[in-house]
């Protein structure tokens, strides 16, 4: 028999406003759309330069697709126990206490979230700039200098590329507003299409190596000067901010939990198809890069645009055209699948009175969270304005890293502290899978700390920030009598 506290975990404090409306194929494509964006086809060159063997190159993508398929198993618990507005949110929130769950709904909105969707924004425009040259981050429509900060000088000009991204940001706000059903068919379309991009490059990229010698790789040059000692570990786990980044936002799909028809079912198996089928793809789509170019190829490739070269090898011109198209789909149906999600987790915040009451509202006529659709979009567009699309990535896989860390600890917690509570999928191959992911997570972490330690400790103290206003938000709703 559940216990009280396990049938209260069961229920949850979720609001009956919102309407289910997502299948498993509507779940299935948030879960692949939020990660395909535009890492597979940019960060391959950034990761070649950094572990300078091809078997390590292959490697990272190996480990990330094991950590992000561990992570997704793990999930389905929480999510089959909490078909919840707000997903990890509530997790955190249940398993150790509101406290949690605000700065990691803090951290989502102020960096994770909206860095994420910024970082794919600015890649949007990079690569919608191959088809309409104006569109580019040299050409400046405001340019008012630079200033210091912190040590740091910072440009305040807003490119043509930044003006692009800003402003499909914010028409996909607009557009998820009226009603889930129109996001959902936006995403589906939009996630066939470049799954099938994807696999359409693996596909040319076999056509092409049955008709072409393969490019020759030496036992030693395919290892390089790898040696396995703790350096070469560390380089490894800095190496894999790349391709986790291009696997992150799987877990999107749990934002969207009072929405989700069947959702004891379908959440836990979306999560569990979705990320199987992305890694596997990312893994043969970096399997033939390396294939078609020399290794040297991808990591000196023009502007990182490793895809775009390895086309350009196979079709010529024409190649480069239908990879930059491919992108810019990509990362608009990236942008649009974490633009719906994202914006439940503010949404079941204002719910919990630990963020604006306004953004806990729901549109009468469409029943969708339009406040917090709109104020995603501005704080996103604004975070397109500063950085690179590197130094956006640096800053969301630290605190997202965390974060994974704490919600897997979370299952450990609540086989403990709730063993009765109603579970209809239990995580594969607890308790070793989890805690494998943790141990990972943990020495990525470390080696993030060491070697990019600005910005993760920027990333850290985003986390700590949200403490204190925790608290404030908590008692200023004591004070209000809430």
């Amino acid at each position: 028999m559940a216990t009280p506290a396990a049938n209260n975990l069961a229920t949850g404090s979720s609001s009956d406003e919102l309407v289910e409306g997502l299948g498993l194929l509507d779940c299935a494509t948030i879960v692949m759309g939020s990660m395909i964006g535009s890492g597979i086809f940019i960060v391959a060159a950034e990761i070649a330069r950094e572990v300078g063997s091809p078997a390590l190159f292959l490697l990272s993508w190996v480990i990330s697709g094991v950590m992000t398929i561990s992570a997704a198993v793990t999930y389905g618990e929480l999510a089959g126990m909490m078909p919840k507005a707000g997903g990890q949110y509530v997790y955190l929130r249940e398993a150790f206490s509101p406290l949690f769950g605000f700065l990691y709904g803090w951290t989502l909105f102020l960096v994770i979230q909206t860095g994420t969707i910024a970082a794919v924004a600015v890649a949007f425009g990079k690569f919608l700039g191959f088809f309409f040259p104006w569109v580019s981050e040299r050409n400046y429509l405001l340019n008012l200098g630079m200033v210091s900060l912190l040590g740091h000088r910072i440009a305040l000009t807003v490119s043509s590329e930044q003006a692009i991204g800003i402003a499909v940001l914010m028409g996909l706000g607009v557009i998820n507003i009226f009603g889930l059903r129109t996001g959902a068919w936006i995403q589906n379309i939009f996630t066939v299409v470049k799954v099938g991009a994807l696999v359409g490059l693996v596909g040319a990229g076999l056509w092409w190596r049955s008709s072409h010698e393969p490019v020759v790789v030496s036992h030693q040059s395919f290892w390089g000067h790898t040696h396995w000692n703790s350096a070469t570990l560390t380089i490894l786990a800095v190496a894999l901010v790349g391709p986790l980044f291009s696997s992150d936002a799987w877990n999107n799909v749990t934002f969207t939990g009072a929405e989700v028809k069947n959702a004891k079912r379908n959440l836990p198996l979306a999560l569990l198809m979705g990320t199987a089928i992305v890694c596997a793809v990312y893994f043969f789509c970096n399997l033939i890069y390396l294939r078609v170019l020399p290794f040297s190829g991808i990591q000196h490739a023009p502007s990182d645009r490793v895809a775009t070269a390895v086309m350009e090898v196979i079709l010529g011109a024409k190649g480069a055209g239908l990879m930059a198209a491919a992108i810019v789909i990509s990362t608009f149906g990236c942008m649009n699948g974490m633009s719906l999600a994202g914006a439940r987790v503010y949404y079941a915040m204002a719910k919990d009175r630990l963020f604006f009451s306004s953004v806990g509202k729901v549109s009468e006529k469409y029943r969708t969270p339009a406040v917090s659709l709109l104020v995603q979009a501005i704080w996103a567009s604004l975070l397109t304005l500063s950085g690179t699309y590197s130094e956006l990535l640096d800053y969301v896989i630290f605190a997202v890293l965390f974060f994974y860390i704490l919600t897997i600890l979370g299952v450990f917690r609540l086989r403990r502290t709730r063993p009765d509570a109603p579970r209809p999928y239990r995580a594969w191959g607890y308790p070793v899978v989890p805690a494998v992911y943790i141990a990972f997570a943990i020495f990525i972490e470390w080696a993030l700390l060491l070697h990019r330690p600005v910005r993760s400790l920027a990333g850290l103290g985003i986390v700590a920030i949200g403490i204190p206003i925790y608290y404030f938000w908590r008692n200023r709703n004591l004070v209000s009598g809430h």
